[in-house]
């Protein structure tokens, strides 16, 4: 039986974890764009090899254009987003800019509603509001 998607959420979240704290020692003796550089060229190396392993390959001509479209599109904000993560890091503590970085909680929720139909009840509305309340007191934090 395979691991179902809470498994998978909470492994993308201890790995998050971890990338904040190794990305906060590692971008203190060089530049935030050349960090994020490196991180990128260990990440493609690192998912071409499972990729490789698991024969998940395919042309890309037998991809659909609107796939490709997004899939292009998702890849620029991750490194818009990547870009401006280790630039904050070099700017404050991972415990400051990790709890803000999660902020896209919020707003998934909000773009989820808004463009894909997706609807969520009262009660995880409410969690949501307390994300974005928590992020709000980590940021005024002194």
């Amino acid at each position: 039986m395979t691991a179902g998607w809470q498994v998978w959420a909470f492994g993308a979240a201890a790995f998050a974890a971890l990338t904040a704290i190794f990305a906060k020692v590692g971008v203190e003796g060089v530049p935030s764009d050349y960090a994020t550089l490196i991180r990128t060229i260990v990440i493609l190396a690192l998912v071409a090899g499972i990729v490789a392993v698991t024969g998940e390959y395919k042309p890309l001509h037998e991809i659909s254009g609107r796939t490709l479209v997004f899939l292009v599109l998702s890849g620029l904000a991750t490194g818009a987003s990547w870009l401006c993560y280790f630039r904050a890091l070099k700017l404050a503590d991972a415990s400051r800019v990790a709890p803000v970085d999660k902020l896209s909680v919020v707003l998934v929720a909000v773009f989820g509603a808004l463009f894909l139909g997706e609807r969520l009840g009262a009660r995880a509305w409410l969690g949501i509001g307390l994300i974005f309340v928590g992020v709000l007191l980590v940021m005024a934090r002194k």
